[in-house]
Parts: structure tokens; C-alpha cells; sequence
């Protein structure tokens, strides 16, 4: 690897800020704590601090020595997961029910360390933007954001985000043009019926048979509406109905998650899920109501973005470790809302198999959104470079 110095020497000052986050997790716009933090380095490193948007977020805009040029954001996310944190080492959460369960107290942490390093050697033109973002898990921070008028106050050329990702190598770089991350979407069917005795089911309407048919005849969607070579998923992950064994119940309630790479595939899949609930509980009887909400957008790369990071990528660690075909994740993200506004990019970041961990880890895997994870430390010094190396060579770009 080709790692600058200095950002080796001040990568255990990073670790340190990294583990401080990770120690005090906060939720979904209740990132309070980390703003402070985060707004009072860069403010401690000379960079101009703005904040408000999206409501905890935090934006650093740091100008170069060399005049104007290009604008380049960054961006990391900053809030943690409602869950309990199994590990016990130093650094587990202090919070009880908060646990920083997929590395964006590492990604805050990397930023900060290029942000620092940055203002240092401020020989370049243009503007580097730091974007810290709130409510990655569920609240559309990006999204909140972009409403406040993120790219109105900062018109950024491109925008680039990173992941750390678990069972891909450590300090290996994965990346594809096109659909990296999937749409989130979630869906929720109210079946009503006509409640009665259990021994007289001829006296009501069964919304329970009715919705056991319309979990069944969802799954046709993906097998026999779309086309096969189109990626999608549709899970139903609860049903509800009842509350004694002989009473038939007033409704059952069905909700799930669906997953798309096209808005196309996402229109379809939608359509017929209406269709197929409302229709099916007709035929039982009963009646159904749909509920289906359209949270995060698929996460599209861009070409032109995507080739430049890699070469930077390549640069950094070596072309036999950057895959630039890495396979796309059914996950989401809402850093998608972002590129939908700007061209970007965004990459994956391997944080290995879980053999970093310090004693006093849970005995579970280091899977994101496990409570056994932990962020790889050994990454920072990486992930600061590739940073620099990004915001660097792109404002080394002639102005557009």
C-alpha cells in the first residue's frame, strides 16, 4: 500500500476519536453529542463549519491555497442502531440500546482524519466539502439534508461515500458502475374479515386463510411477473392475526420489505402487490388495505465517477486489490438520494473477517447490524488516504 506518513503517525489519534463514538452511540437525528464532536475538530483545524442541515448534520468546507477551482464532497454518516451491544471491551457502547452496529463511527472517523490531514496541505484549487450526515439507519439524513439546501449552499461537481464491509477483505476495495445498492421499500396488507367461533367458520369471514393465500401468491410476483433477469425481493417478515385458539379474528395484518435495482421493477412489483391482496382476500370475502412506502431509491454509481475512484483506488492499494465488478448488495442506502442529485460514487471498504476484535468481543460474527460487530481500526489509515487521494486528484481536475 501506498500510505502517506503522516497519516500513518496520526492514525492512533483517529482510532482514539473513532472508539469515543463508538462508546457513546446516539440514534437517528439525536446525534448531539457527535456533531459536538465532529463540528468542534474541524472548527480546531481551521475549517468553516456549518450546521442545521438535516438537522444534527454537520458540513466542513475547506477552500485551497490555489484559487478556486472544483467543489468535491465527502461524506460520511454518523448515527447508530437501536440495539444492544454484546462486546464488553473498553469501547462497547455506554449507552444501553444503542450500539454503533455498522462502522459509521469508523467512516465519521476516517473523514475526520482526511479532514485534518487536508487542511494541513491546503495546496490545491477548489473546495473540499465534508459532509456529515445524520439518520443514515432508516431517516433518510441524506435526503433531510438535501431538503435544507445541501447542494444549493454547496454545489458540488461530485459526491463520493464509502462503506466498510465485513467478510470482504481487509483494506480491499470493491466498487461497480451502476446499481450498487438496492431501493428499501416496505409494505404493510390490513386483511378484514368477519370475526365469529371457531367451531362455526361458516358464520364468518377468514381473514387469517385469506391472508395465508396472499403471503403464497406475493412470491409469484418475483417468479412469474418479473422478468427473470431482473433482480428483486419480496419478503414477508410478519403476520399477525389472532389472539385465542377458538375465535376467528376481525383481520390479519402482512408486512415485509421489497428490494429492486430499477424504479421499473419497483413500479411492477408494487402494482401487482395491490393487485394480488386486494383481489385474493375478494375472493375470501374479505377486503384488504395496502400500504406500501417508498423509503430509499436504489443506489446508482455513476461511470465517469466510478473509473476515477478506481484509479485513485488502484493507486492506493494496488489493482489485484480492487474489484471494480464487486457483486451489488440487496442492502440500501440513503447516500442513493445524493446521487441522484449529484454524480458520485460509492465503495466498499473490506473490514475483514472479525479477527481484529480485541478481547471481550460477543461470540457473535462481525456482520453489520450484529451485536458482536466492531469496526476494523486497522482500515483508518486507508480510508484517510483514499480520501486524500480522491479529493486531492479531483481537484487536480481542470475546472469543469
Amino acid at each position: 500500500m501506498r500510505l502517506l506518513p503522516e497519516i500513518i503517525d496520526s492514525a492512533s489519534t483517529i482510532q482514539e476519536i473513532r472508539r469515543n463514538i463508538h462508546a457513546h452511540p446516539e440514534l437517528r437525528f439525536e446525534e448531539n453529542r457527535t456533531s459536538d464532536l465532529v463540528a468542534e475538530a474541524l472548527s480546531s483545524w481551521g475549517i468553516t463549519v456549518y450546521r442545521g442541515l438535516g438537522k444534527t448534520g454537520v458540513v466542513g468546507k475547506l477552500d485551497g491555497d490555489l484559487g478556486p477551482g472544483k467543489m468535491v464532497g465527502l461524506r460520511a454518516d454518523m448515527d447508530a442502531l437501536p440495539m444492544q451491544e454484546h462486546n464488553t471491551f473498553e469501547h462497547a457502547s455506554k449507552n444501553p440500546g444503542k450500539m454503533h452496529a455498522c462502522g459509521h463511527d469508523g467512516h465519521t472517523a476516517m473523514l475526520l482524519g482526511a479532514a485534518q490531514y487536508l487542511s494541513n496541505h491546503r495546496d490545491f484549487k477548489g473546495s473540499v466539502i465534508f459532509i456529515f450526515q445524520p439518520a443514515e439507519e432508516g431517516g433518510a439524513g441524506a435526503q433531510e439534508m438535501i431538503n435544507d439546501g445541501l447542494f444549493k449552499q454547496f454545489p458540488c461537481d461530485a459526491v463520493f461515500g464509502l462503506h466498510n464491509w465485513p467478510g470482504f477483505a481487509e483494506g480491499h476495495f470493491g466498487v461497480t458502475s451502476g446499481p450498487m445498492m438496492a431501493s428499501s421499500n416496505t409494505f404493510e396488507i390490513t386483511i378484514r374479515g368477519k370475526g365469529g367461533h371457531a367451531a362455526l367458520p361458516h358464520n364468518s369471514a377468514d381473514p387469517v386463510l385469506a391472508g395465508a393465500q396472499v403471503v403464497q401468491a406475493l412470491q409469484s410476483i418475483i417468479t412469474r411477473n418479473k422478468r427473470p433477469v431482473d433482480a428483486a425481493v419480496l419478503s414477508v417478515t410478519q403476520f399477525h392475526a389472532g389472539e385465542t385458539s377458538n375465535v376467528i379474528p376481525d383481520s390479519a395484518f402482512i408486512g415485509g420489505t421489497v428490494r429492486t435495482f430499477t424504479i421499473e421493477v419497483l413500479d411492477l412489483i408494487e402494482q401487482r402487490l395491490r393487485e394480488i391482496s386486494h383481489n385474493v382476500s375478494c375472493a375470501f370475502d374479505c377486503q384488504a388495505e395496502v400500504s406500501f412506502s417508498r423509503n430509499y431509491p436504489p443506489l446508482i454509481n455513476h461511470e465517469n465517477e466510478v473509473e476515477f475512484a478506481s484509479k485513485v483506488m488502484c493507486e492506493l492499494v494496488g489493482e489485484q486489490n480492487v474489484n471494480t465488478c464487486v457483486d451489488p448488495t440487496m442492502g440500501a442506502e440513503d447516500f442513493a438520494f445524493m446521487l441522484l442529485e449529484k454524480p458520485g460514487c460509492y465503495v466498499f471498504l473490506g473490514n475483514g473477517d472479525g479477527d481484529h476484535r480485541a478481547a471481550g468481543h460477543g461470540m457473535g460474527p462481525c456482520h453489520l447490524h450484529n451485536p458482536s460487530y466492531d469496526f476494523n481500526d486497522a482500515l483508518i489509515p486507508v480510508g484517510v488516504n483514499y480520501w486524500v487521494k480522491l479529493a486531492q486528484r479531483y481537484l487536480e481536475q481542470a475546472p469543469a
